[in-house]
This record gives structure tokens, C-alpha cells and sequence, in this order.
């Protein structure tokens, strides 16, 4: 293999094993200063929402041939914290210390890696030491469900924001005037949400173009054998196939019209008028894309915000039927047991 040429105005080029040698990346378009994030993991986080972060900043700097990103993981004693998979991983430090030390570290920012059962993770230090890095004007990414920390500290106010869609209900019930979108990340002055997951790849890539330019990020993206980005703006509830096409965008506007819509369920007649198209065409859509009925997937949106009221709240059973578009506990009951195979109440039995 013959060796790359050199050019005064390129960094040297990094050696992929197997695929021979990547172009370099311009100078002029890798940011100098490098930036240092501090990563709270919380107990239960996702090791995929993690790696998804951190690997594309890992190739950034070693595509760029410069430390261009910087990490450090926290646990909030200091310990080593256990994944939702049960591998256990090293931290360096408690999140107080990091914390104190975040307002004097240039290209400071916090990232907090959380996972299932974040409602339970709230303390009054975690609060405060929240509080302390919203004060300083620190960015803070909230990957998978931080948000719920986020919101319990009171740093959210008026910005908009998002979450992993399986919090999503539950934020939204808990927390009142939250402006949540349902998206794959939010970037609202110093607060960034992010659904997690996948979600994290496209999130760190953002953060690589927007740092180091488009041609860094897409190198990552063809390293790690991925042919886009998504946009932060896309919805995290798409059905699979529905993302692209028009046929697809259709039907992903009569979607969102039935999640805005599910504690007042709008009629397939309002749904047609809001969307310009018949109610046959609206049926032959769901048949051919989802293989159901469009008021089976409507009652499936209900009943899966239902779901995740009753496992992740302490509302009523009475009050998550109606806010889930039930007239009478009694249809609610039936429509849920049909769908979950389980009553309502014996899930909320179980939850607890």
C-alpha cells in the first residue's frame, strides 16, 4: 500500500485497519480548543447510550490527529456504577467534585447518562450540584431520561426539550408546563436533551460538525459504516419505513396529529380535514404501511400513554383514563385488558 502524500495544509491522516487510509481533515476546519465533558452515569444507564456518545468523539480526535474532545466519567459517590446490562464501570471521581470544578475548566460541559427508574434518583445534593452548573452557564446534555433530573431540579423553565419516549407520558403528567417535543434531541440555549440510544450517535455527531466542521463528521459516520446523521428535529415515534418518501410523510402527519390529540381523540373525519386527504385514503395508508386500521392505531397510541402513566406515576387510574381519551373507567378497563392482557389495576399493583 503506498503511503499517503503529505500537504502542508492537512493533518496527518488516520489509519483505518482494513480500509487502507482515510482523506485528512483540513486544519482550517478542526475547531483548536478542545472541549471537556464531564459524564454523570447514573446507576441502570444504557452502555449503548454511552458508547454512542463518546466513540464518535474518540474517531473526531483520532481522524483530526489532535485532542479535540476531552472525557471524564462521575458517578455521584465516586464509585463504580453499574449498567442496565450489569457490567460495572470506572469512574474517576464523585459528581460534587465535578461539579465544583466544572465553572474553571475552559470548554466546560456536563453530560448525564441515565437510564431506568430515574425518578427514583433524585436527592437533594444531586439538585443542588445541578443548580450549581446551571448557575455557571455550563452546557448540559441530558441523554435518555436525564431529563426527569432536569426537570426536578428546576432547570428547564420555559426551554424546550425532549426525552426518551418511554419517560415521555410521564414527564409530561409529573412535570406540567414542560414544552417537550417529541424529538431526537432539543438544543435550547445551555440545555441539550437527547432521547438516548441511537439518539446519542446523532447527537455526538452534531456536536463534532458543529465544533470541527462537516467533513470530520461525516468521516466518523463512514468509519463506523453509517450512511447519515439524523437530524435532531426527527421524531423518535416514526414507524420504521415511514422516516423517507412522501407516502411516508403523509402518514407520519396523521401520527402526529393522533399523538397531539389523545386526551381530546379527534375523529377520522376532523383527522381527513386536517390533513387534505379522504378518509379512504387515509384508511389504504395504515393498511399498506402498518397493516392495521387507523382507529386501532390511535387506541394503541392511548393506550400505550396509558401504560406508561399507570408504571411511571401515581395519577388515579380514573385520571389516566381520561387523560388518555376514556369517557368511563369501565371502557378504559376492557380496552386495556383487551390490548395488555393485564387490568389496570393489577399493573399499577405490580409497578408499585
Amino acid at each position: 500500500m503506498n503511503a499517503p502524500s503529505k500537504h502542508t495544509d492537512f493533518d496527518v491522516a488516520a489509519r483505518w485497519p482494513g480500509v487502507g487510509f482515510q482523506r485528512p481533515v483540513p486544519r482550517s476546519q478542526v475547531a483548536q480548543a478542545s472541549s471537556a465533558f464531564s459524564i454523570l452515569l447514573l446507576q441502570g444507564f444504557s452502555q449503548l447510550c454511552l458508547s454512542s456518545l463518546v466513540e464518535p468523539l474518540r474517531l473526531a480526535n483520532s481522524l483530526a490527529g489532535a485532542e479535540l474532545f476531552r472525557w471524564k466519567l462521575v458517578s455521584l459517590d465516586g464509585r463504580s456504577v453499574a449498567s442496565a446490562s450489569g457490567i460495572s464501570v470506572e469512574v474517576s471521581g464523585s459528581f460534587a467534585e465535578a461539579a465544583r470544578a466544572l465553572p474553571f475548566e475552559p470548554q466546560a460541559a456536563l453530560a448525564i447518562c441515565a437510564g431506568e427508574g430515574v425518578e427514583r434518583r433524585g436527592s437533594q445534593e444531586l439538585r443542588a450540584c445541578l443548580r450549581r452548573v446551571g448557575r455557571a452557564q455550563i452546557p448540559i446534555y441530558a441523554l435518555g431520561t436525564a431529563t426527569w433530573l432536569l426537570a426536578d431540579a428546576g432547570l428547564l423553565g420555559d426551554a424546550r426539550c425532549t426525552i426518551h419516549w418511554g419517560k415521555m407520558a410521564a414527564l409530561s403528567e409529573t412535570f406540567y408546563d414542560l414544552a417537550i417535543d417529541d424529538a431526537l434531541f432539543v438544543r435550547d440555549g445551555q440545555i441539550i436533551t437527547c432521547a438516548g440510544e441511537l439518539a446519542a450517535f446523532d447527537l455526538a455527531i452534531d456536536i463534532v460538525q458543529e465544533r470541527c466542521g462537516t467533513e470530520l463528521a461525516r468521516s466518523i459516520c463512514q468509519h463506523v459504516t453509517a450512511d447519515r446523521w439524523r437530524d435532531g428535529a426527527a421524531c423518535q415515534s416514526v414507524p420504521p419505513g415511514l422516516r423517507y418518501g412522501n407516502t411516508g410523510k403523509k402518514l407520519l402527519r396523521i401520527i402526529q396529529l393522533m399523538e397531539k390529540y389523545i386526551e381530546e381523540p379527534l375523529s377520522l373525519e376532523e383527522i381527513s380535514e386536517r390533513v387534505s386527504l379522504s378518509r379512504r385514503q387515509i384508511e389504504r395508508l395504515f393498511e399498506r404501511h402498518l397493516a392495521t386500521t387507523p382507529w386501532q392505531h390511535y387506541l394503541g397510541l392511548r393506550l400505550a400513554k396509558a401504560r406508561q402513566l399507570i408504571e411511571l406515576t401515581a395519577m388515579p387510574i380514573m385520571d389516566v383514563a381520561v387523560a388518555c381519551g376514556f369517557v368511563s373507567s369501565s371502557h378504559f378497563s376492557k380496552s386495556f385488558r383487551d390490548h395488555f392482557k393485564v387490568l389496570p389495576s393489577k399493573l399499577r399493583a405490580a409497578a408499585a
